[in-house]
């Protein structure tokens, strides 16, 4: 009967813990470009795409 409720609660656990990766989830990569190029162009500065990927590898640290 112990076994069974550790198994119980291992599931609920990961039931829960998938609904709350779901919720916090960062945006789509290409999402998350048009948002910046957004955001850059209302402050008046102009990107390219290029521009974007290139400022994207550096702060992710991919270099």
């Amino acid at each position: 009967m112990k076994a069974l409720n550790i198994l119980y609660a291992f599931l609920g656990g990961a039931i829960v813990g998938c609904g709350a990766a779901l919720l916090f989830a960062p945006e789509k990569g290409e999402e998350l470009r048009n948002r910046i190029v957004r955001i850059l162009k209302r402050k008046g500065i102009k990107i390219s795409d290029e521009e974007v990927d290139a400022l994207v590898a550096e702060l992710t640290g991919e270099n």
